[in-house]
């Protein structure tokens, strides 16, 4: 009996806080008391009570233009945009956080930030890559600006990163088009692999699917233009046989090649 109203005093003191806790924030909040919410906001962000905090910087960001306190309030905002998951936003405000303060202490964290949040929108390699566009430049410029920056190795690393995505997407649409028979649009997506990837690790193997690529499509073109692509092709050989001697794919690689010749034969006569 006594425990069962020991607990029942507890849960009412719990209660009671909560309420109490409530009641005072919605009093700040509702009070137009702009300092006290200024100072409240700050109180609950350094709690990480982000969302709270959020709604007071909201009610008083504007009082604050020209102040001393400007920059740390509107870094503390974008943050907690940040926390909150929030990163389409939190790009928005920490990009105008260091456009707005140009000669601020925070402008390094905030260019740093806007890209970061960037990155945590960039989307599986299936989906559209604007994001991770706009996350790769982000960075790029952030090493351009700040070189020194102890922050430049880890946008380095981050850029690798995006840009494996990139690869990957494009890999795999490359793949797409020649499982469905569309050659050329192949050609074109591993050609643009190999130029735009240097760092690519599997060059070989896509140096070898551009030759596979140009055999089929030459022999399921109109004869009209099948000898212009297979000769194509056979250049595309002799590079790959230069580059790559002792390859793993040289036999396949030569079967195309010796058969384009037998075909290009037919063709002449």
């Amino acid at each position: 009996m006594h425990k069962l109203q020991l607990k029942s005093f507890l849960f009412a003191l719990i209660l009671m806080s909560f309420f109490s806790c409530k009641n005072e924030f919605e009093k700040i909040r509702t009070s137009g008391d702009v300092d006290k919410i200024y100072k409240k906001g700050v109180q609950l962000y350094d709690k990480g009570e982000y969302s709270k905090a959020q709604s007071l910087f909201e009610l008083v960001l504007s009082n604050f233009r020209g102040k001393e306190e400007a920059e740390q309030l509107y870094y503390k905002y974008a943050y907690t945009h940040f926390y909150l998951n929030n990163y389409l936003l939190s790009a928005y405000y920490f990009k105008s956080a260091s456009n707005i303060f140009q000669t601020g202490s925070n402008k390094e964290e905030c260019d740093f930030m806007a890209a970061f949040s960037n990155y945590k929108l960039s989307p599986d390699y299936k989906l559209d890559q604007t994001e991770t566009l706009k996350a790769i430049d982000g960075f790029q410029a952030f090493i351009n600006i700040y070189p020194e920056s102890e922050r430049v190795v880890e946008c380095n690393n981050l850029i690798d990163e995006l840009r494996k995505k990139m690869a990957h997407k494009e890999d795999e649409q490359a793949k797409l088009y020649f499982n469905i028979k569309q050659y050329q649009s192949a050609i074109n997506s591993y050609n643009n692999l190999l130029n735009d990837y240097p760092d690519i690790t599997d060059r070989e193997q896509l140096r070898f699917m551009i030759i596979r690529s140009y055999y089929l499509w030459a022999e399921n073109s109109f004869a009209t233009k099948q000898a212009d692509r297979f000769k194509l092709m056979l250049a595309k050989y002799e590079e790959f046989v230069n580059k790559y001697p002792k390859s793993k794919y040289l036999r396949n690689a030569r079967e195309f090649a010796k058969s384009a010749k037998l075909k290009l034969k037919e063709l002449e006569t």
